[in-house]
This record gives structure tokens, C-alpha cells and sequence, in this order.
């Protein structure tokens, strides 16, 4: 029999690949544009297109394993995300990057769920919490490393690099997975297409996605076409949510929502991953248009954030399996609210070290929100719903991601306009210009100093007032799993024994 911890390695380096691909062509887009000479909005549908596609074919996978089998279903979706990232890394266009760009998405919705499936069923009930430590460490980790490698990559080679480093981790993974998994494919039976709820599902998740993606550039509902994208989402989610609840072979299982368990942790993942993904987006983008911060600097303040989350994965790993991982996670979520505060305390003068010690300490949070998220989520449900249930928590998670990272750049811009605003009525110009004169400097010269000091100022005092409601938030979040019931197994809430 395999050794469960390969397995282990083999499917959490799968989830980081598929994690990574998400992350590592943000940075890379102005390059993509320059060689495919396209506008760099354009250049932004190289992204929307993974993403739209990934959140689509996520919850499908409960559907998928019933019809195909987990192994199976893994496999093709693993070798398929590898053939389009060579596809990807040879495109000469645009139309050809954002339909292999599509495929990628197809094929990678899936892996994240399946890893998950597959760990619960390869590793015994008292090793799972460590299994699932180690994926957890996948998930933090590759947001983080997408950006530092997909920086250095697209200016030391080409942008086509970001996708060809796939290629060996894909050829190791489908191979392992074949030779170690094959033991534990799980029985099929004939499930019908429920084609109504997969067009239903395109239909509002593509338009949401989309709105998501390009609302902060088209000034959100000032723009018709961002109306009639959030109508079409509405809409086509409620007709989504009646037609999945009354079909009798649903794509999507929502029935799962009935466990309180799974519901209750879904709530807790979506509402602290939305604030934890939307400071990994702002962050570098302040430090980059306001601090001076170059792309490769503003990375490794960030990439401090996954050096703990590596070493704490394992810890939290064991920890779950003596304690009530309802506790670990209240825990770590209060950890990760304090770390938002000290941000909070940021200002224009404030040092590398200043900002790198937060990520840092965020660092051991995040496992002690991920790991037990996770299992409480899955204990709760049937084992044969499993699959369906973990495609809909990384749907969950993928949606609040794009959620939060768009309520968040919002409120940062907005916030940042009304700062300024309310600066620049405070501040005595006469006092400015006669400054200026004796700099010998020209009047224009010094309004131009001026409003550049005043906007960077609103964009920090902006800053750190999103830290401030991102701590509120965190420590609400923190209360929200103890509504749901301890999970099957776990050792009491009184402590370990």
C-alpha cells in the first residue's frame, strides 16, 4: 500500500499549482499586452477568464465523481490543466491565451475539491487534521508566492514561463496519482446531465464574475452594462437556487446546506477569506502606487506572511485532532484581527520592517483558520457528500475572494478621494506659497508637490481604515463557528486528552 503522506505531497502540490495559476499572471499581464500588442484591459481577460470558468466548474465536481469516479475525474482534470498550460505558454494571440485560459479554469475548478476528497480517503480520521495541514500550507502559500514568481519570471525570460513551469509538477502529479490512487477510486453510477442547472450556473456566475472583475473600472452601477450584469447574476442565481433544490439529479447539490455544521462554516470561511485575500490585493497595490515600492519589493513584504504558515500547517495539523478545532479556529481568526490592527497603525513614514512584521504574524493565523474550517465543513455532511460539499466550499471561497478584493480596491479608492478632500480644506495654500518662494520653487511647482503629499496621505489614512473594519469583521467572524454543532469525533471543547 501507498505511503499516505506521498499521496499527501502529490495532492497538495497539485492544489498548489492549480492555486498559483490564479495569482501569477496578475503581475504579468502588462507584459502579456506588450508582446500580444493589446491594450492593457484587455490584457485583464486573461485573468477574468480563468476565474470565471474555475468558479463555474467548481461546485460541478460533486456531479462529476458521482458520473466519473474521484480518481478518474482527478486525473483527466490534472493532465488537462497540464496540456493547457503548454497550449497557454505557446499562444500568439489573445483569443487563442483566453480560450486555453478558459480550459485551464475547466480543468483546475475541480483539483482543489478532489485534493481535499482524496486526503479524507486516503488518510485514517486521527492523521486527517495533519493531512489537511499540509494542504492548507498549499493554499496559503501560493497566493502569496504567485506575485514573487510571476514578477521575476516575466522580466528575467518571458510571460510564457509563467505557464510552462506546470509542466513537470503536472507530469509529476498525474503520475504519482495514477500509481497511488488507483485503490481508491470510488463507485459510479449514471447521473443524469442536469443541463438547466449548468446553464443556469454559467450563466450567473460568468455574469457576477465578470461584474466583479471590471465594476471598480467602469464606476460600478454608474455603468449600464454593470446594471444589467448584476441583474442577470440576480436573476439567474434565484431561478439557479429553485431549480437545483427541486430537480431530482441535481449538478449542484445545495441539500448539503441543510447540515448547520457545513453551513455555519461555510458563513465563517467566506466572510474571513474575503478579508484575508482583499488585504493580499490592496496591500501591494499601496505600496506600489503610493509608497514607491517596486513589484518585486512589494512582494516581499507580502511573502513574509507564508514563512510561519508553512511551519504552523503541521502544528495545526495535530492540534486538531486533541482539541475542538472550533476553538483552534476562533483562535486563529482573533490572531489574524489583531494582525489587522497593527497595519492599522501604518502611516507614509512607516519602514519595511513596520510592514513586513504583520505578514509575519499573520503567518500563524492562517492555518488555525484554514485547517479547522475545513474539517468542521466536511465532518459535517454524508461521506458520499464530500465531494459536492468541498466544490462548494472552494466555490465559496473563490467567490468571497473576488468579493472582497472588490468591496475592498472600492472603499480604498473612495475613501482615499474623501480623505483628500477633507485634507485640502484644512490646509492654508498662502502659508504653501510663500514657502515655496523662498525654496524658489514656482507656484505650480509646489501645488503639484502639494497634491501629491495630500493624495498619498488620503490613500494611507484610507488604508487604515479598511484595516480598521477588516479587525471588526475578523472578530465577528471568529464567534460565527460556534453556532455550528462540535464535529464527529473531534475531542470535546474542554481541551485534548
Amino acid at each position: 500500500m501507498a505511503n499516505p503522506w506521498l499521496v499527501g505531497v502529490v495532492l497538495a502540490l497539485s492544489n498548489f499549482m492549480v492555486v498559483l495559476d490564479i495569482s501569477i499572471a496578475n503581475v504579468s499581464v502588462p507584459h502579456i499586452a506588450g508582446s500580444l500588442a493589446i491594450a492593457p484591459d484587455q490584457g485583464t481577460w486573461v485573468i477574468t477568464s480563468y476565474s470565471v470558468a474555475e468558479a463555474i466548474c467548481v461546485p460541478l465536481t460533486g456531479w462529476l465523481v458521482a458520473r466519473f469516479g474521484t480518481v478518474r475525474t482527478y486525473l483527466v482534470a490534472m493532465t488537462g490543466f497540464g496540456i493547457f498550460s503548454v497550449l497557454c505558454g505557446l499562444s500568439t494571440t489573445l483569443g487563442m491565451l483566453v480560450a486555453c485560459r478558459i480550459g485551464q479554469g475547466i480543468c483546475g475548478g475541480p483539483i482543489m475539491p478532489l485534493t481535499q476528497t482524496l486526503l479524507m480517503a486516503v488518510f485514517p480520521p486521527q492523521k486527517r487534521g495533519q493531512a489537511m495541514g499540509l494542504w492548507a500550507m498549499t493554499t496559503v502559500v501560493a497566493p502569496i508566492a504567485g506575485p514573487l514568481l510571476g514578477g521575476p519570471i516575466s522580466d528575467n525570460w518571458s510571460w510564457h514561463w509563467i505557464f510552462f513551469i506546470n509542466i513537470p509538477i503536472a507530469i509529476i502529479c498525474v503520475v504519482g496519482s495514477f500509481f497511488n490512487l488507483r485503490n481508491h477510486e470510488t463507485p459510479t453510477r449514471a447521473a443524469p446531465i442536469d443541463v438547466g442547472g449548468m446553464a443556469l450556473l454559467v450563466i450567473w456566475v460568468g455574469a457576477l464574475q465578470i461584474m466583479l472583475d471590471i465594476g471598480r473600472d467602469h464606476d460600478w452601477f454608474a455603468s449600464d452594462m454593470i446594471k444589467a450584469l448584476a441583474i442577470v447574476a440576480a436573476i439567474g442565481f434565484i431561478a439557479f437556487v429553485i431549480w437545483e433544490l427541486t430537480a431530482d439529479q441535481p449538478a449542484v447539490n445545495l441539500r448539503v446546506f441543510r447540515h448547520r455544521g457545513f453551513s455555519m462554516s461555510l458563513l465563517s470561511l467566506s466572510l474571513t477569506y474575503a478579508i484575508f485575500f482583499s488585504a493580499i490585493v490592496v496591500t501591494p497595490q499601496w505600496l506600489q502606487g503610493a509608497m514607491g515600492y517596486t513589484a518585486t519589493w512589494s512582494g516581499y513584504v507580502v511573502a513574509w506572511q507564508g514563512l510561519f504558515a508553512v511551519v504552523m500547517s503541521p502544528i495545526v495539523g495535530k492540534l486538531v485532532g486533541i482539541t475542538d478545532p472550533r476553538r483552534v479556529y476562533s483562535l486563529g481568526v482573533s490572531w489574524m484581527a489583531m494582525t489587522m490592527l497593527l497595519r492599522a497603525n501604518w502611516s507614509t513614514d512607516v519602514d519595511y520592517w513596520h510592514l513586513a512584521v504583520p505578514h509575519l504574524l499573520l503567518g500563524i493565523g492562517m492555518p488555525m483558520f484554514f485547517v479547522p474550517v475545513t474539517m468542521i465543513a466536511l465532518a459535517a455532511v454524508d461521506p458520499a457528500e464530500v465531494p459536492g460539499a468541498a466544490g462548494l466550499q472552494n466555490f465559496a471561497r473563490t467567490l468571497s475572494g473576488a468579493f472582497g478584493t472588490s468591496i475592498a480596491t472600492t472603499m480604498w479608492q473612495n475613501g482615499a478621494e474623501q480623505q483628500r478632500a477633507e485634507l485640502a480644506n484644512i490646509i492654508n495654500p498662502a502659508m504653501f506659497e510663500q514657502q515655496a518662494a523662498a525654496a524658489g520653487l514656482s507656484a505650480e511647482r509646489m501645488r503639484g508637490l502639494l497634491e501629491q503629499l495630500v493624495m498619498g496621505q488620503g490613500f494611507a489614512l484610507s488604508l487604515v481604515h479598511i484595516y480598521q473594519v477588516a479587525a471588526a469583521l475578523l472578530f465577528v467572524s471568529a464567534t460565527f463557528v460556534w453556532f455550528a454543532p462540535r464535529p464527529r469525533g473531534s475531542p470535546a471543547a474542554g481541551g485534548g486528552h
